[in-house]
């Protein structure tokens, strides 16, 4: 196809159903870009937005000429569910565009794929069922998501592919976003596809959804999945999906992309499936308890001999929802007296705008979370000396901020006890060095590094810490792995690891979502 006019749009968010409502302000501090605004920043050294626009777009401009048709793109960090009346207008601001460009020869719509809104459990679907609505059956659409997507049949049904992830930590967006600009270019060019999806009733915490060799049964579906070496096979995607959403389409999804080929999709999805319930017990976490990690902490801060150990606060991570704010490592430290000790990063304004005040080399009682009401978000108060201030924007060095910009607000550095704190102002999980390194902090100096991070720091931190020396520690907050601890309304039941389930059987639909003609 001569210069294809090809659509890019996306809402993008993480909902964590038992967090704070998320706003406008959540995504018009992260990135809300509309028309030529998107195509530049996309086209940025180092963008505001995740990497699978600029990826997919650098990919279309590689193959040949073409016409962006830019519409919007909002992402927000991962919160709670969205103000549903600013869902409606960024809906209406999709159906506008696209009807505003019309005609059109594909669409890519970027999304994360397990946003719920105060009154919508699958916003996903309605952006893709509106997106299919406007263009026709004939026109291609492909979408990207996170493997934490939770996939409804709305979503499959609305798209010709729909591709996930394939890394956790999340080291390959870039990747998927190219795979999204080839497999439009075949589309656009005359492809047709079959996709075969499949459900597992298995919502599993996310700390079991590392996709690292040897990390447990994710890992091992995705590589087979990888493995296919077979030219009617367009994509498979392993989705994880989202627990803490809590919605009817929760739950673990397979879905293969074929060339027209409804047998081989459904063989091979029914084949992952039935792989990954026979592993299902691997989908029950496992935590170190809080005063353990604190003896492992100690002792290591005691003793010089013993390799820094890395503590992740993966209850109280921001990047599911978490408000980044949780005192009880931090408690638990000082309690005990471990001294050379990193934490980051803690989202308190307030306590920021206190230390900025007071400056460089003051110290002050720091108040943190003296007016935050959320649960978990329990006041603590110590004395603490200012080490430095930081605007809080920078570009990230590793991982999954590799060459992205990121802005956490005006930040400090305080030295609480034996603990050196990073506050920062705008809520992000701690999943780039950069965060503690603005601050000239030599991480690889500390004897004990605290991250109020989930998984994500592990691409990044990497070159401090290897696996063995990562401690995932049982503590309160809203991302707590341990699900029984949450009141979940909509989840499918019965389903693992909340519920024994002995049987089950893989069952794959199929759709054809255009039928050549």
């Amino acid at each position: 196809m001569k210069s294809p006019r090809i659509a890019v749009l996306g809402f993008a968010i993480e909902s964590n159903r038992f967090a704070p409502v998320s706003t406008r302000t959540d995504f018009m501090s992260r990135a809300y870009l509309k028309g030529a605004d998107l195509v530049a920043d996309a086209r940025r050294d180092a963008p505001a937005m995740t990497p699978e626009i600029p990826a997919f777009i650098r990919t279309l401009d590689s193959i040949g000429p073409w016409t962006p048709v830019p519409v919007l793109f909002a992402n927000a960090e991962s919160g709670g569910a969205v103000e549903h009346a600013f869902f409606a207008e960024t809906l209406a601001e999709f159906e506008r565009g696209l009807r505003e460009a019309l005609p059109l020869d594909a669409v890519y719509i970027c999304e994360h794929g397990a946003a719920i809104t105060t009154e919508e459990d699958d916003p996903d679907g309605a952006v893709f069922a509106l997106a299919r609505s406007i263009v026709g059956p004939g026109v291609p659409i492909v979408a990207t998501v996170d493997l934490h997507a939770n996939v409804s049949d709305r979503m499959v049904d609305s798209v010709d592919a729909l591709i996930s992830y394939r890394r956790n930590p999340r080291t390959d967006m870039a990747e998927r976003g190219a795979d999204a600009a080839r497999i439009l270019n075949e589309l656009a060019n005359g492809m047709y596809t079959t996709v075969a999806h499949v459900r597992l009733p298995v919502c599993s915490p996310p700390t079991q959804l590392l996709t690292a060799p040897g990390t447990g049964p994710y890992a091992e579906m995705i590589r087979r999945a990888e493995a296919i070496d077979d030219p009617r096979v367009v994509n498979v995607s392993v989705v994880g999906g989202f627990a803490f959403a809590d919605t009817a389409k929760n739950g673990l999804t397979v879905l293969v992309t074929t060339r027209n080929d409804a047998p081989l999709a459904t063989r091979i999805a029914n084949e992952l499936a039935s792989y990954g319930w026979q592993e299902r017990a691997a989908f029950v976490p496992q935590l170190t308890r809080l005063d353990d990690a604190i003896r492992i902490a100690k002792a290591v801060a005691d003793d010089a001999t013993r390799a820094p150990v890395l503590l992740a606060d993966v209850a109280d991570n921001p990047g599911g929802g978490g408000r980044g704010n949780t005192p009880f490592i931090l408690r638990a430290l000082l309690e005990a007296k471990v001294h050379g000790a990193l934490l980051g990063v803690v989202t308190d304004p307030e306590l920021v705008a206190d230390a900025v005040n007071a400056g460089a080399g003051a110290t002050l009682l720091a108040r943190f979370n003296r007016s935050e009401t959320t649960v978990h978000s329990e006041p603590l108060e110590a004395p603490a000396r200012v080490l430095k201030r930081h605007s809080g924007k920078g570009v990230g060095r590793r991982g999954q901020l590799a060459g992205c910009r990121f802005d956490l607000g005006p930040s400090v550095a305080l030295q609480v006890g034996g603990v050196t704190v990073i506050v920062i102002s705008k809520r992000h999980q701690c999943h780039e060095p950069m965060f503690f390194e603005m601050f000239d902090i030599d991480i690889a100096s500390a004897r004990v590094v605290v991250l109020k991070s989930r998984g994500h720091f592990r691409a990044a931190f990497d070159e401090f810490f290897s696996n063995d020396r990562i401690i995932s520690v049982d503590a309160p907050g809203l991302t707590s792995p341990m699900l029984s601890r949450f009141d979940f309304r909509k989840l499918p039941r019965p389903v693992v690891p909340l519920d024994t389930v002995l049987e089950w059987h893989a069952d794959a639909r199929t759709v054809i979502p255009r039928e050549s003609v």
